[in-house]
C-alpha cells in the first residue's frame, strides 16, 4: 500500500483488473482521480491497487456484477465510500462463441446476457441515487459496434450492447435535467482478452487479429477520459471507433 491520498473526487470502473477497464484506471489516477475497481479476479485487483495506490486512493470492489446479491451487498456496506463518487464507467462485459443461433450455447447466453445487461443495470441502479443526491455525474457505457450492426453468430452478443444503447438513450431521458450526463463507447476491434474469453482459444483470439492493426485499451481510455473531461454544458451521447484497418463489424483490412 502507498501513502493514503485525499481525493476530492472519484471514479467507479467495473471490470477494472484488465483490458478496458485497467487501462482507464490508469488513465484515471494519472488525472489524480480516486479509483474504485470492480472485477471478479482478487489477485489481480490487489496487484493493480499495489501498482496505483502510490499515485492515488485505491478502493476495491471484488464483486462479480451480474450477482445482483453481490452488488446491493458491497453497494449497501460501501455506501460512505460513494458520496465522493462523480464518473461510473460501466465496463464489465464479455462475449462468449460465434455459433449460430440455432445450435448457441444457451449457458453462454445467460453469461453475456447477466453480465452485459444485468450487471450494467444493478451497478447503475446503486450508484444513481448518489450522483442525483450530489447533484452531478457522468455514466459512461461500453457498447460496442455489435450494438449497432450485427454479424453471423452474433445474436446474443449483438442483443446484449444494442440493449446498452438502449439502456444509454433513456437514462439521459431519466436523468434529464439533474445535471447527469451519459456517454455510450462503442469500439470496434480492440486486442484484449476479449477474444481469449469468447473463443477461449489463444491461437483462435490471435487469429482475429491477425495482419491487422487493430485498437488497444489504451486508444479506448484515452477517449474516455476526453469524454468526461469536456466542459460541464457537454454530453458526449455516443462514440463509434473503429481501428483504421476496420470499415464495419465484417470488412477488416489484412497486410
Amino acid at each position: 500500500m502507498g501513502k493514503e491520498i485525499v481525493q476530492t473526487k472519484s471514479v467507479f470502473i467495473t471490470g477494472a483488473t484488465s483490458g478496458i477497464g485497467l487501462a482507464t484506471a490508469r488513465a484515471f489516477a494519472a488525472m489524480g482521480y480516486s479509483l474504485i475497481l470492480n472485477g471478479r479476479r482478487r489477485e489481480r485487483l490487489h496487484t493493480i491497487e499495489k501498482e496505483l495506490s502510490a499515485q492515488v486512493s485505491v478502493t476495491l470492489a471484488p464483486f462479480d456484477v451480474s450477482s445482483k446479491q453481490d452488488v446491493v451487498e458491497w453497494f449497501k456496506q460501501n455506501e460512505d465510500r460513494l458520496h465522493s463518487v462523480e464518473i461510473l464507467i460501466n465496463n464489465a462485459g464479455l462475449a462468449r462463441g460465434t455459433d449460430p443461433l440455432q445450435v448457441g450455447d444457451m449457458s453462454d447466453w445467460d453469461e453475456m446476457i447477466d453480465t452485459n445487461i444485468k450487471g450494467l443495470l444493478y451497478v447503475t441502479r446503486q450508484t444513481l441515487p448518489h450522483f442525483l443526491k450530489n447533484q452531478k455525474g457522468h455514466i459512461v457505457n461500453i457498447g460496442s459496434v455489435a450494438g449497432r450492426w450485427i454479424y453471423p453468430g452474433g445474436a446474443v452478443y449483438s442483443a446484449t450492447k444494442h440493449s446498452v444503447r438502449a439502456i444509454s438513450e433513456t437514462l439521459r431521458l431519466d436523468t434529464l435535467g439533474k445535471n447527469i450526463r451519459v456517454t455510450n463507447i462503442e469500439p470496434g476491434m480492440v486486442e484484449t482478452e476479449f477474444s481469449e474469453v469468447r473463443f477461449r482459444d489463444k491461437n483462435k483470439a490471435k487469429a482475429v487479429y491477425q495482419n491487422m492493426t487493430p485498437l488497444t485499451a489504451q486508444d479506448i481510455a484515452e477517449t474516455i477520459t476526453w469524454a468526461v473531461s469536456r466542459p460541464s454544458h457537454v454530453n458526449i451521447q455516443e462514440l463509434v471507433i473503429y481501428p483504421t484497418d476496420q470499415a464495419s463489424v465484417r470488412d477488416v483490412f489484412r497486410s
